[in-house]
C-alpha cells in the first residue's frame, strides 16, 4: 500500500511538471499579438494585421481593393515575396497561419514605407536563412548582415530587382522592409513603455475578422505630410488631433472595404475638439441631405444635447488658454448691441453641423437651428445686413467661440438664413453659391451611387466624416505631393475607382465606436473587378 501511494504521489508530481511547463510556454490569446505589436516603431500609424492563411488569399485572390488602396505595385512585391520567401519549404512550417503585421511608416525621405513584422509558429533556428541561401535556382541572393544591435539578413529578390531587409528583433519575432532605412529604424527601436501603443481587439473579435487595422490618430499628422506639399491640409485635422488610438476589424464585401471596431482616446493625452463629442448620444445625420453635389470632404458634428455640448466647450475654451479673449469678445458684443450672443446662439442651436469643402475651394458651415426667425433677429443685430437674410458678422471670430475649433475658418464670415439653416461662408460669391445648390436641390443626396454608399454608413453618429473621390481630385491636384498625385491620378485600379469613404464616430463610454467605409463607384464594381 505504501509503494502505491509513493508511485502515486510521484506521477502526480511528473504530471504537475509537466503542466506547468507546458503552460508556461504556451502564448495566452493576444499575447504573441501584443509582443509584436510592442516591437513595431511607434511611428506607425496604420497597422494591418491578417493570417498568413491559404483561406484569406482565396477570399482575395481576384479582389482589386487593396490594390487599389497600397498600389498594384507594392501589393505585387508583396505577394512575390509571400510565394519566395514565406511559402518556401524552409521556412512555410514556421509562418503558415500565422498573424502577419504590416505598418506604414514616413520615410525621412519624403515617402511612405511598409514595415512586416511575424512571430514564427515554433522558436525559429537561423540557420534556415544559411540552408535558403544555399538553394538552387531560388531566386535569391541572401547576405547576413549586422544593424545596430541586431542581426539580420539582406535579400536580394530576382524577379523584383530589389533588396528586402531582415531584422532577428529577438524573442522570436522579425521584422522587414524593402526600405533599408525602415529597417535600420525597427533594429533599433525600443518601445518606451511596458505598454503597445495600440489597444488590441478582443479575443472574441479578432477571431471573427478577416483582419484588424490598428490606428494611431497623433501619427496620421507625419502620414499626411509626406502625402502633402500643403503642410496646412484640414482634411481629417480634427481626426489627427485627437490623442487616440483604434482597434478595427475587416468586414468582407465585394464593393467596399469596411472596418468597424473602438477607438479609445488616450486619457492623459492633449486637449482635443473631438474628445467633447464624447459627452453625447449619436445623433441621425440629416445635414448631408443637403451637401452640395461638388462636395469634395467635409464634416459634420452632431449633438443631442446642444446645451450641454455648449457648456462643455466653454469649459474645454478655459482650459486651453481661450477665456479671456472668448469673454473679452462676448462682453464686447453685448456692451455695443445689448445681446447675450453666447445665451442666445446656445439656445438656438440644433443637433447638427457641419464643415464642408467642394470641388472649387469654397468653404461652407452649415448649422441646422431650432427657429431660423430668431436667429436671424440674433444675428441682424450684431452684422450689417446686405438683405433680408444675408449679412456679414461685425465681430471677428465668434464662429470659433461659438462652436469650437473646427469653425475657425470663418473669421469674420458672411451668413445666410435659409429655413432652419444658418450658412456661413468667407465671401459673398460663396453664399450666392449655396444658395443657388439649395434653392434647386443640387445635393450631393439627389446621385443614386451616394445613396447606395450612405446605405452602408451608421444612421446615427456624432461625428461624421465624407470624402467624394471624384471631388476631391482638384484639391489633391494642388496640394499632394507630385509623386502620389500621380499615383492617384494614374494608378489602375486606383483611388478614382472608388466613390467615396467616410469616417464615423459614435460616443460609447466615453470612447467612439468607428465605422470606416470606403466603396468601389458602380461602374468600377459591375465592369471592372468581374
Amino acid at each position: 500500500m505504501r509503494k502505491q501511494i509513493i508511485i502515486t504521489l510521484i506521477l502526480l508530481a511528473a504530471t504537475a511538471f509537466v503542466t506547468v511547463v507546458y503552460f508556461k510556454n504556451l502564448n495566452p490569446p493576444g499575447t504573441r499579438t501584443s509582443q509584436v505589436m510592442r516591437l513595431i516603431p511607434d511611428n506607425a500609424s496604420l497597422v494591418f494585421e491578417f493570417n498568413n492563411d491559404k483561406g484569406f488569399y482565396d477570399i482575395f485572390k481576384d479582389n482589386k481593393l487593396f490594390a487599389a488602396i497600397i498600389s498594384k505595385q507594392k501589393l505585387g512585391q508583396l505577394d512575390t515575396l509571400r510565394q519566395v520567401l514565406l511559402q518556401n519549404p524552409l521556412l512555410s512550417k514556421y509562418f503558415t497561419a500565422q498573424d502577419l503585421f504590416i505598418s506604414l511608416h514616413p520615410s525621412k525621405t519624403n515617402g511612405i514605407e511598409l514595415l512586416l513584422s511575424a512571430s514564427p509558429a515554433t522558436p525559429f533556428d537561423p540557420d534556415v536563412f544559411d540552408q535558403l541561401s544555399k538553394q538552387p535556382k531560388n531566386g535569391l541572393v541572401i547576405t547576413p548582415i549586422r544593424k545596430p544591435g541586431k542581426s539580420g539578413y539582406n535579400i536580394y529578390v530576382n524577379i523584383l530587382k530589389t533588396r528586402f531587409y531582415i531584422i532577428n528583433k529577438g524573442d522570436n519575432a522579425f521584422s522587414g522592409s524593402f526600405s533599408e532605412e525602415l529597417a535600420e529604424q525597427s533594429a533599433t527601436y525600443k518601445s518606451k513603455t511596458d505598454k503597445p501603443v495600440f489597444i488590441l481587439l478582443s479575443e472574441q473579435q479578432s477571431n471573427n475578422s478577416l483582419g484588424n487595422l490598428y490606428v494611431n490618430y497623433s501619427q496620421l499628422s507625419p502620414l499626411f505630410e509626406q502625402l502633402f506639399r500643403n503642410k496646412n491640409t484640414d482634411i481629417l485635422k480634427t481626426f489627427r488631433m485627437l490623442p487616440a488610438v483604434a482597434a478595427l476589424s475587416l468586414n468582407y464585401r465585394s464593393d467596399a472595404i469596411m472596418f468597424n471596431g473602438s477607438t479609445t482616446i488616450q486619457k492623459d493625452g492633449p486637449s482635443a475638439y473631438l474628445k467633447l463629442f464624447v459627452n453625447q448620444q449619436p445623433v441621425i445625420n440629416h445635414l448631408n441631405d443637403i451637401y452640395p453635389s461638388t462636395t469634395a470632404y467635409g464634416t459634420n458634428f452632431l449633438v443631442s444635447n446642444p446645451a450641454k455640448f455648449g457648456s462643455d466647450l466653454s469649459e474645454w475654451q478655459n482650459s486651453t488658454g481661450l477665456a479671456k479673449e472668448r469673454d473679452q469678445l462676448f462682453s464686447k458684443v453685448k456692451a455695443e448691441t445689448a445681446v447675450r450672443i453666447k445665451t442666445e446662439f446656445d439656445n438656438l442651436l440644433g443637433n447638427e453641423f457641419a464643415i464642408i469643402t467642394t470641388r472649387y475651394f469654397e468653404k461652407f458651415g452649415i448649422v441646422s437651428v431650432k427657429d431660423g426667425s430668431k436667429l436671424k433677429l440674433v444675428l441682424s443685430a450684431i452684422s450689417i445686413m446686405s438683405d433680408e437674410n444675408k449679412g456679414e458678422l461685425s465681430y471677428e471670430k465668434l464662429p470659433l467661440f461659438l462652436l469650437g475649433d473646427a469653425f475657425g475658418i470663418f473669421k469674420k464670415p458672411n451668413f445666410m438664413i435659409i429655413d432652419n439653416y444658418l450658412v456661413l461662408a468667407n465671401s459673398n460669391n460663396e453664399l450666392t453659391s449655396f444658395y443657388d445648390t439649395y434653392i434647386n436641390r443640387k445635393f450631393l443626396s439627389k446621385n443614386s451611387q451616394f445613396n447606395q454608399f450612405n446605405d452602408l454608413l451608421a444612421a446615427q453618429s456624432n461625428v461624421s466624416f465624407l470624402l467624394d473621390f471624384k471631388n476631391i481630385q482638384p484639391i489633391f491636384e494642388r496640394d499632394m505631393n507630385p509623386d502620389f498625385y500621380d499615383d492617384f491620378k494614374s494608378m489602375e485600379p486606383g483611388w478614382k475607382n472608388f466613390f467615396a469613404a467616410s469616417l464615423q464616430f459614435s460616443a460609447v463610454d466615453k470612447n467612439f465606436y468607428t465605422n470606416f467605409c470606403m466603396r468601389l463607384n458602380s461602374d468600377t464594381v459591375a465592369y471592372k473587378l468581374k
